[in-house]
């Protein structure tokens, strides 16, 4: 019996106590920290055993990888991306910004998908106003929803051509929050006519994706009492206003924005219309606090994590990982293009500057 939730774990191997916590529980799938990274075979080990603790070979496997301030696997054995705000000083075209975008995005998939990992939680489509909490800071794409959702796009793209979903992420907007949802509970008091130009619009222009994570945010104009995460309200717009129709999946339960026990919060986020739990911090005590608040993942949900998990392609889009990095690294530092063919000699030269990378077999 599969169960609404995704879990963590605690180090770079699974313990006798959590192997026998996943196999009773059975959480739908799981996430990983930096914590939990070490070296390419370690991560392949780990995300097979991960998978064979509830006996599905295709069990999802998420991570936050998105360049910057948040990325768990990198140097030396996975290259440094850079952060969202990156592609358009790279470039000022955005044409040329969204090929840079989708690049980096099937570069990441290709690193990701070696190892085992199928899900990565990006993009970002949070659209940062003035004075907002930094937080997303760096890692928005641009100060515009329309860029935003154009960038956003092309990094969702990149994901699933190289065997990865993408999570957009944060349902319906974190970009106007004045506090970090990691420690405090943020509240936005933007009319819905304000929200729905500039917060919402990137999510409805994704509305196609296959899963997404909610902000634990309250916004006055939908629900003033409690976080979307939490408000039946807030995921009733995300559906019908929004228009998403993939699988919706919390924030992390473990965040101080959310409060009662973790039971109360994992039961509340299903009661509002959230799909499936999420508890990233790999706590054995607080997983088992969770799971008494989940249930069976069945109805509706089940088919929404069936449909999301369908979209995988599991034979990716052709790709020269050796010319994709360097026509990457030239894109970035400036040296090359959208509209030119890779000059190698270029390309090599920029790269040859960087930090020696091994790359993942």
């Amino acid at each position: 019996m599969t169960t609404a939730a995704i879990y963590g774990c605690s180090g770079h191997r699974l313990t006798e106590a959590e192997r026998a916590f996943f196999a009773g529980a059975r959480p739908w799938g799981f996430i990983l920290f930096r914590r939990n990274i070490d070296s390419p075979d370690q991560v392949r080990a780990l995300t097979a055993e991960l998978r064979d603790s509830i006996g599905d070979e295709h069990a999802p496997i998420l991570i936050d990888q998105e360049g910057g301030r948040v990325q768990r696997m990198g140097p030396p054995h996975w290259p440094k991306y850079p952060p969202g705000e990156a592609y358009l000083k790279a470039t000022p075209d955005p044409l040329a910004a969204r090929e840079l975008v989708r690049l980096g995005a099937r570069l990441m998939a290709h690193d990701l998908k070696a190892v085992g990992i199928n899900v990565d939680c990006l993009p970002v489509l949070d659209v940062p106003v003035p004075g907002a909490h930094d937080i997303i800071g760096d890692r928005a794409y641009a100060h515009d929803p329309a860029t935003v959702a154009q960038l956003g796009r092309a990094a969702a793209e990149g994901m699933l051509a190289g065997g990865v979903l993408p999570v957009i992420k944060h349902m319906p907007g974190h970009g106007r929050a004045f506090a970090d949802s990691h420690h405090d509970l943020p509240v936005v008091h933007a009319d819905f006519a304000a929200l729905d130009d500039w917060d919402f619009a990137p999510f409805k222009a994704l509305s196609d994706m296959p899963l997404a994570m909610t902000a634990h945010v309250v916004f006055d104009a939908i629900d003033p009492k409690r976080p979307a995460t939490t408000s039946r309200k807030a995921v009733r717009l995300m559906r019908a206003h929004l228009g998403f129709g993939g699988l919706i999946m919390t924030d992390d339960l473990s965040m101080k924005a959310l409060s009662g026990s973790l039971r109360d919060r994992a039961e509340a986020s299903l009661k509002a219309g959230c799909d499936v739990v999420l508890h990233c911090n790999g706590d054995l005590d607080e997983m088992r606090q969770v799971a008494e608040g989940v249930g069976k993942l069945k109805g509706m949900a089940a088919k929404r994590a069936a449909a999301a998990m369908a979209r995988i392609v599991h034979t990716p889009e052709p790709l020269d990982e050796g010319v994709a990095r360097l026509r990457f690294d030239a894109m970035m530092a400036g040296k090359l293009d959208a509209a030119r063919g890779p000059d190698v000699g270029e390309a090599q030269a920029s790269a040859s500057s960087s930090a020696e990378r091994v790359r993942p077999t």
